[in-house]
């Protein structure tokens, strides 16, 4: 039977219950900024695996993390986190689905129950099998965690995949949820930090026609206003600010992350 565990339970540090994504949010959340949330632990990639019993007590812990926030119906992301996710050196990236600004029970059930779906896409059977990753018996666990509301948004890299130098942070950023950035629908920014120093030792400022932006029941794609489509999505001290975030997680873990 599949339990719930909250970010920061130290069985929901276990790759092998939650997956890796949840597992390393999870050990982070006592010392780093990790939105509050709870994780499904490992189940079918089958709808049908949400009994009435498990949907029940899904809507229980949403409700519990409504009341420590102090919202009734908070806004959610809905995150699949299966359990070859980050092995095999393979990450999944974009293959599993994920929905963004879910509210109220009813609408976090259904995500919950689409992304374990999403594990049986044509792209996702396709990817396990270009990496030699077994179709049987796919588990996935779903973290349900709290949305941050962000004006932009970004994914940082603590080892700069480009040439692979260990002294560099990358950064790609675009206004708005991070949707657009994690899914390439668009050109984002894309910064170089030297991580000693903290020199910002590259800005490559794109021209970001489109973002992610919440709704009322969800989000959707929006044109970037044209005063926005040249400038920065970042400030400095915020490029700083996620450079020390991206070094502090690389020593707690002992390899680089990507964030």
């Amino acid at each position: 039977m599949s339990d719930i565990l909250w970010l920061g339970d130290p069985a929901a540090c276990d790759a092998g219950l939650v997956g890796a994504k949840a597992a390393n949010l999870s050990t982070w959340f006592a010392h780093h900024a990790v939105p509050d949330g709870f994780v499904i632990t490992a189940l079918p990639a089958d709808p049908a695996a949400l009994v009435d019993d498990l949907r029940e007590r899904i809507g229980l812990a949403y409700l519990e993390l409504g009341r420590r926030c102090g919202v009734a119906d908070p806004a959610v992301a809905v995150r699949s986190s299966a359990l070859d996710e980050d092995s095999h050196g393979a990450s999944f990236a974009g293959q599993h689905d994920t929905f963004l600004n879910m509210r109220g029970a009813d609408a976090v059930l259904d995500a919950t129950a689409r992304c374990l779906d999403s594990a049986n896409s044509a792209e996702a059977m396709a990817y396990r099998g270009q990496h030699g990753i077994g179709v049987e018996e796919i588990r996935i666990a779903v973290l349900i965690q709290l949305l941050v509301p962000a004006d932009s948004a970004a994914v940082v890299f603590s080892h700069n995949p480009m040439n692979g130098s260990e002294y560099e942070v990358m950064i790609n950023s675009n206004w708005g949820l991070g949707e657009s950035v994690v899914g390439g629908s668009v050109t984002p920014d894309s910064f170089i930090v030297d991580k000693e120093s903290g020199e910002i030792l590259q800005s490559m400022i794109a021209r970001k026609l489109h973002c992610t932006i919440r709704t009322e029941e969800g989000t959707r794609d929006a044109e970037v206003a044209e005063e926005l489509q040249t400038k920065p999505s970042l400030t400095d001290s915020q490029i700083a600010e996620m450079t020390r975030m991206a070094i502090a997680l690389e020593e707690a873990s002992g390899h680089p992350v990507d964030i």
